[in-house]
């Protein structure tokens, strides 16, 4: 041991010469120096800082001699200390490395612990043969030392290697609870085995696959590098600030996959307007409120198109904010707005009326009577799109006056399943507007006659685009009749789904066939075939094999053809198919629900065939059985 040897006179002055009994020990001489305050070193403040404390360091150390001497001489408890320096020490110190007083407060925080909520939702995780009192003990003590570990920033030793490291918010625990260095961390997380791959159901990928060929999501093939960025921006929509300088069109597409994933909230919303763009596209509002339809027309008062669908939170505050500023809208598209009430939509239509070139609305069940859209047919002479669908409140009479509609050019209808319509109406407005008709579309006018098909064999002259769906009254004649000497240019979009007798008793049908058969089908394609690029004629289960075989023969070709529908045409099998593809240069999407006859087909690279079942299909020599 140190000593240190103090040189002092008679008068306390050195002399220069040693005293015996003036020699100390280096530790006594600290603990009297102890006794006296001394300024704050910079070593001090060094040690503060990086929550260092020496005191903790000697009552370690401390601890450490004291062990040492234990176990050099275990009956030293029963002798006297010889040493009046160790007799002047916490008699704790020797006889056990902890605490009694941190041992006293480490039991209360754990019985604090086991009286905790904390406690009870751990404990309530293992099984019902867990009661013992030791095993509460064991996890209180795991619980009070996880809330214990050093924080961040923190000095701590490692449980394995015993290192001294700083503490991070990604330091791992160890098996016993402490917590690792980075070396111990990366040997741990090398020696874990990974747990297997889950595997995938069969079928599940192509399951999938198929469900975004239906949806029109996903093509054959490598998808673009601007639809790869779209998506991922889309993944990470809420950690997007702003979309910058995007062009109108990107943000439409955007706008449809953040809707199809329910993802359009206040939050995401303020990313889609633009004070400078005129039109909004939102496919999915049921999450909004009614402050941010205002917010809607107040950032952007230049909005002369809105297309916004799910709306049911709006309420007549939003159309009269909208008259207030008298907003020049021209296009008004939405889709379930059930709480503006039907005086608001008059007031709407007599207000800004005039200024309406479009209008289209779905899904209202408690208002826009007949009365509502007899007011919207006077104040809004100038409507040149009109589509309504599902609205409750409307029948046969609403349907005179459109009639007066002078400048209507696009057409679409459809009631509900329950309202009887009437043909007269009907006619009335082929009459009067089917000359400048560029569309049509009537869905589910179940009791329309052939009388129909003749007016707009007659007054039609521009038709590009024509649906004619759910109808078990027109008959095959009158349909063959109907596109057989028309002077209307050829169509470039055919809708026929559902054309057929629904006599279930029946299902090779009447003598007379009912909706589209095969004289239909033939003259349908003898007048469109050439630009028709969009055709569904599903569950027009009357078309015999051999008008297909007429259709789709050799030297026959449909250059502009993208589209087909056959579902649920029984007679359609591998070599028809076949026929289509080879007749269909430009062919995209052939959809065949319920045509069982396909069974192995080898289909032209860039097709999507849609709605086979154990089918093998072979695409370019790759062979896969269709599950779907």
């Amino acid at each position: 041991m140190f000593k240190l040897t103090l040189l002092k006179g008679p008068e306390g002055e050195e002399d220069g010469q040693g005293n015996p009994d003036s020699q100390l020990s280096l530790k006594a001489f600290g603990a009297r120096m102890f006794c006296f305050p001394s300024p704050r070193s910079a070593l001090t403040d060094y040690l503060a800082s990086n929550n260092i404390s020496a005191q903790q360091i000697r009552d370690d150390w401390d601890r450490r001699q004291a062990e040492v001497q234990a176990q050099a001489q275990p009956d030293q408890s029963e002798q006297e200390p010889s040493n009046p320096i160790e007799e002047s020490r916490s008699p704790s110190v020797l006889e056990s490395p902890e605490d009694p007083v941190k041992k006293r407060k480490r039991q209360q925080a754990i019985t604090r612990i086991k009286n905790s909520k904390e406690f009870a939702k751990r404990k309530a995780r293992f099984s019902g043969d867990y009661d013992d009192e030791e095993d509460d003990d064991s996890l209180a003590l795991k619980i009070h030392e996880e809330k214990n570990r050093p924080q961040p920033g923190q000095l701590a030793n490692c449980e394995i290697c015993d290192k001294r490291f700083t503490v991070t918010p990604y330091s791992k625990a160890g098996p016993n609870g402490g917590l690792l260095c980075v070396e111990c961390s990366k040997k741990q997380k090398a020696d874990e085995k990974k747990p297997p791959a889950k595997k995938r159901a069969p079928g599940m990928g192509r399951r999938q696959n198929q469900a975004n060929l239906l949806d029109g999501l996903t093509p054959h093939g490598t998808q673009s590098l601007l639809e790869t960025c779209i998506k991922k921006v889309a993944d990470y929509i809420h950690d997007i600030e702003d979309f910058g300088d995007l062009p109108p069109s990107l943000l439409l597409r955007l706008g449809q996959i953040l809707s199809r994933r329910r993802a359009v909230t206040s939050r995401t919303l303020d990313l889609f307007l633009r004070p400078q763009y005129t039109s909004i596209d939102l496919f999915d509002c049921a999450k909004l409120g009614t402050d941010d339809y205002h917010k809607i027309l107040a950032s952007m008062p230049r909005l002369t198109r809105v297309n916004l669908r799910f709306t049911t939170p709006m309420k007549d505050p939003i159309f009269h904010y909208m008259m207030e500023r008298d907003m020049e809208i021209k296009d008004l598209h939405l889709d379930g707005p059930n709480l503006v009430t039907d005086a608001c939509w008059r007031e709407l239509f007599m207000k800004l009326g005039h200024r309406f070139l479009s209008l289209k609305l779905w899904n209202l069940d408690s208002a826009f009577d007949n009365e509502t859209a007899r007011v919207m047919c006077l104040q809004c002479p100038n409507l040149q799109r009109l589509k309504l669908k599902f609205l409750h409140k409307i029948d046969n009479d609403m349907l005179e006056g459109i009639s007066t509609l002078k400048s209507l050019q696009h057409l679409s209808l459809r009631f509900l399943d329950e309202t009887e319509t009437k043909t007269e109406p009907l006619l009335q407005i082929m009459s009067s507007i089917g000359p400048q008709l560029e569309t049509l579309s009537l869905e589910e006018f179940k009791s329309v006659d052939d009388r129909l098909l003749q007016h707009i064999h007659d007054h039609c002259r521009h038709l590009t685009k024509l649906r004619l769906t759910l109808n078990s009254t027109f008959t095959d004649k009158g349909l063959a009749a109907f596109f057989t000497g028309w002077s209307n240019p050829a169509l470039t979009y055919v809708d026929l789904n559902s054309l057929r007798d629904v006599d279930m008793t029946n299902p090779d049908g009447p003598e007379e066939p009912i909706g589209l058969a095969s004289d239909g089908f033939v003259a349908l394609m003898k007048h469109s075939g050439s630009k028709i690029q969009h055709l569904n004629i599903a569950s027009c289960r009357h078309v015999s094999y051999k008008a297909f075989e007429q259709v789709f023969a050799q030297g026959e070709i449909y250059p502009n053809l993208k589209y087909l529908d056959i579902s649920f045409s029984t007679v359609m099998d591998d070599y028809l198919a076949q026929c289509i593809f080879r007749c269909c240069p430009a062919l995209q999407r052939l959809v065949v629900f319920a045509c069982f006859k396909i069974r192995d087909i080898h289909i032209p690279r860039g097709v999507a065939l849609i709605g086979t079942v154990g089918a093998t299909i072979k695409i370019d020599g790759i062979t896969q059985t269709e599950t779907i």
